[in-house]
């Protein structure tokens, strides 16, 4: 079984990517290191549905915490900060391959980020795993409304003045975080 560490941006985007490396035949696991979010509150409510949806299937997730700022609307840095870190994991912990779950959305650079992926991949002699998730966008959204995580509107560097002036309301945040501890429940009793 090939070790793939999975770059995570967030819990509806790593539910469809996770769930089809897994049925390929990968042995997954996570690496949540997101320094682009912002403001600080962003990152902290993406931060809690990542923990809550690991915890509930099971995937196991390295938390790093953030140590730099980068410049909003650098996309091409933004990738490669994240993709480098994780390939570093990757070959520090003895992974085949790594990949990011920014590879299911549809408003990401999708060219930039496989070439990228592929220039770290060279460079620090662990592969970069390419597959266009975006087939499985929609399935991903659903997937997300099963578990009721937190959808946010935007990549996490650039909020739009909209977004930032309409956060989730505290029963959705709330609805999200029972919705999947029920779910751990009965995860729990399948165990």
């Amino acid at each position: 079984m090939r070790k793939l560490l999975l770059h995570t941006c967030c819990g509806p985007c790593t539910t469809y990517v996770h769930k089809s490396l897994v049925d390929q035949g990968f042995e997954v696991k996570g690496l949540f290191y997101n320094p682009n979010i912002r403001p600080r509150e962003e990152y902290e409510k993406r931060l809690l549905m990542m923990e809550y949806y690991a915890t509930a299937v099971g995937l196991k997730v390295i938390y790093q915490p953030n140590d730099l700022e980068l410049e909003p609307g650098n996309c091409e840095n933004c990738y490669r900060v994240r993709l480098r870190r994780t390939a570093q994991f990757a070959r520090d912990l003895a992974y085949d391959c790594f990949s990011t779950t920014l590879l299911i959305s549809p408003f990401q650079k999708h060219e930039l980020l496989r070439q990228i992926g592929e220039e770290i991949g060279k460079e620090s002699g662990i592969p970069f795993y390419y597959q266009d998730f975006r087939i499985g966008y929609r399935e991903s959204r659903q997937m997300a409304k099963k578990f009721n995580l937190y959808m946010q509107k935007y990549c996490g560097c650039d909020p739009h003045p909209l977004t930032l002036n309409r956060p989730p309301s505290p029963s959705k945040m709330e609805r999200g975080i029972k919705g999947v501890r029920k779910k751990e429940a009965s995860y729990a009793k399948v165990s």
